[in-house]
């Protein structure tokens, strides 16, 4: 048997720095300031553009988690890893996706770009990190009470591959139905004319990153929210050294690109409300420690076939939906206009969550 590299220590740590260098420079292709990679951000594009809500200047199909989820897939194939399985309290992952995406989008970002903000210069992504960790930290007290959303179980193969069908299917419509210069619209998607949805790299360039990357992580088990898990649960740094190199690395490919700006004021896509910038980021936190991944994990897993981590990518694609036409996102201006109350019903369903369904046998 061939041993995985990418999975030991400096494995985990090469991807990470990896993952690092290819999102800034993504950035510097055309991506938005510090977001070379955002699922959260991306997954919400990606709503836009079916026309799941109505925020003009975020509709974009991004090629990015079209190519992270494909890239896992092929991994999962060529290593005899892709195992169709399901029935893990399916709509309980749908809604923690939901929260998850709405606490993502009161801070502006998955926990991958709050680690790429902080290594642009964004002093907001430190207050973000905090609520991060904060919020794993309590989803770790209810794993520590034995919380369990249950076993799945094997499924059949259609089951496994329905997910990766799924983004061949939005991959094939990127081909068919590109962007019409000066058009926010075609016949099938939409495309944002201003702001961060018309602003990314190449479509070709961004995919053949994000294959790279699905590839990776794949091999490696890389997560940013299980990093932390493992870190408080079990003082287990595997994980976080990934984290801290892709911090590292995009640090340093900011600094010889001129892309590093330190502050706190007038960062990209950002805000700096501090109170709920910690808050959101503790219910996405939180939602992620339940559901027992990351956005980008969830994404690998369901690319490898598992159909309850697609469930999970789903409920955030709709939760982007949801926080957009109900004025719960944030922009640079501030948090939404609903976005303190969907924060705490969030926050509060988790919990109610997290009590329920503790101390139950997997």
């Amino acid at each position: 048997m061939v041993k995985n590299v990418f999975a030991s220590r400096w494995g985990v740590i090469a991807v990470g720095a990896v993952i690092g260098v290819l999102a800034a420079l993504l950035q510097k292709l055309g991506n938005p300031g510090n977001m070379g990679i955002c699922v959260a951000c991306f997954e919400r594009d990606i709503a836009g553009a079916l026309g799941l809500h109505r925020a003009e200047i975020v509709q974009y199909l991004r090629p990015e988690i079209l190519g992270l989820a494909l890239g896992s897939a092929v991994a999962a194939l060529a290593t005899k890893e892709f195992r169709p399985r399901a029935g893990s309290a399916p709509i309980i992952r749908f809604v923690l996706g939901m929260l998850a995406m709405i606490g993502a989008l009161v801070f502006l970002g998955c926990p991958w770009r709050a680690a790429l903000r902080l290594a642009g210069g964004d002093g907001n992504a430190i207050v973000g990190l905090c609520g991060l960790t904060f919020g794993v930290w309590v989803g770790a007290l209810f794993l520590r009470r034995g919380f369990s959303l249950g076993r799945n179980q094997s499924a059949p193969n259609m089951v496994g591959a329905i997910f990766p069908l799924i983004i061949v299917g939005l991959l094939a419509l990127a081909f068919i139905f590109p962007q019409i210069p000066d058009q926010g619209k075609n016949d099938v998607l939409w495309y944002s004319l201003k702001g961060p949805g018309a602003t990314h790299a190449p479509f070709f360039v961004s995919l053949c990153f994000a294959l790279v990357i699905g590839v990776l992580a794949q091999r490696s088990r890389f997560c940013t929210m299980g990093a932390l898990r493992d870190l408080l649960l079990f003082g287990n740094t595997h994980l976080l050294g990934g984290l801290l190199a892709l911090i590292c690395a995009a640090l340093a490919t900011n600094l010889v690109l001129g892309q590093f700006h330190p502050g706190f004021v007038g960062q990209p896509v950002a805000h700096a409300q501090h109170l709920w910038n910690f808050a959101g980021m503790t219910l996405a936190g939180l939602a992620f420690a339940l559901a027992g991944g990351c956005p980008g994990r969830q994404l690998f897993l369901a690319g490898e076939g598992d159909g309850d981590a697609a469930i999970f990518v789903l409920g955030m694609i709709v939760g982007a939906a949801v926080s957009h036409n109900f004025a719960l996102a944030s922009s640079p201006a501030g948090i939404g206009a609903h976005g303190m109350a969907a924060v705490l019903i969030g926050v509060a369903l988790c919990l109610a969550i997290g009590f329920t369904m503790s101390g139950r046998r997997a």
